[in-house]
């Protein structure tokens, strides 16, 4: 009998969001391997998040308030796993501003958002982190591949 494959951290935070009805597009380093209020905090409860760089003894209570009154959020999941929540990504906007451009890929078994890979080149120039530049020389690539073989 076949044992059960243990999800991603990004097959779990997709599950977890999805489940409760959250609305979400993966961008940054997540949308590029993948190239190649009150309900977000009911569902982020599921997840053990702490505030990345913060110190473990400051108190942070994660609940719609504390969502509500902020706009980027950085959260490590188990300890380990960067998990960003951006309302408002440089430089390109809201979330609304980038639905019409996403692309939508299958992370376990699910139909999941994605930033169009137009608008991850943009962001990657934007940045200009030599990070950033690596990523640029194969996102790039990467297009022109599309290019040729028709795709979109």
């Amino acid at each position: 009998m076949d044992e059960p494959v243990a999800q991603s951290p990004l097959e779990r935070f997709c599950a977890v969001l999805a489940e409760h009805g959250v609305e979400f597009i993966i961008v940054g380093g997540q949308a590029e391997a993948l190239m190649g209020g009150a309900r977000l905090a009911t569902a982020l409860g599921t997840l053990n998040l702490t505030l990345r760089g913060a110190p473990p003894e400051l108190k942070f209570r994660l609940d719609a308030q504390a969502l509500a009154l902020g706009q980027n959020y950085t959260f490590e999941v188990d300890g380990e796993w960067p998990l960003d929540f951006l309302g408002y990504l440089e430089p390109l906007g809201t979330y609304e501003d980038l639905l019409p451009h996403v692309e939508t890929v299958s992370i376990g078994g699910r139909p999941t958002q994605v930033i169009g890979l137009d608008d991850l080149i943009r962001i990657k120039r934007y940045l200009g982190r030599p990070k950033d530049r690596e990523s640029l020389l194969q996102l790039e690539a990467i297009k022109r591949l599309r290019e040729q073989e028709g795709l979109r």
